[in-house]
């Protein structure tokens, strides 16, 4: 499982002209599923973001009660190194990591995040304020 985790101003999520979610001065994370990640990667990956010490003086968002905003992106584990082409091989398939976005979801809400999310399998326009700007790839 992948992530790229950044710090924002403001964030949102935007489907068929209707915002599906946004967050104000917090994270925006950017979720990436690969074939060997389990509900126990994504538990450990919520965990990971929701004490990652990347806001203001080194906190976390379980210390200042940030919210999260998760936008699924299977282009994470896009591969471009033989051509110009990428190939998504390595991403999961949507069957399964619907259900591992999903789990990293519920197990962030679960630890007292303030969550929303993009949707799943829909054409998002995602926007960002990026703060800092702060930028980390966690990758499990």
């Amino acid at each position: 499982m992948r992530a790229v985790v950044q710090t924002v101003g403001r964030a949102s999520v935007t489907v068929d002209g209707e915002v599906v979610g946004a967050v104000t001065d917090g994270l925006l994370v950017l979720l990436g599923v690969t074939h060997t990640d389990t509900p126990e990667t994504a538990r450990t990956m919520a965990r990971k973001i929701h004490e990652l010490r990347i806001l203001d003086d080194e906190r976390s968002a379980a210390e200042t009660g940030a919210p999260v905003l998760v936008v699924s992106q299977f282009t994470l584990y896009g591969d471009a190194r033989k051509g110009r082409r990428p190939s998504w091989t390595a991403a999961a398939p949507a069957e399964v990591a619907e259900p591992l976005v999903t789990e990293v979801v519920e197990a962030l809400r679960s630890r007292g995040a303030t969550v929303a999310t993009g949707r799943f399998r829909a054409h998002m326009l995602v926007e960002s304020v990026n703060v800092g700007p702060r930028t980390l790839l966690l990758d499990l």
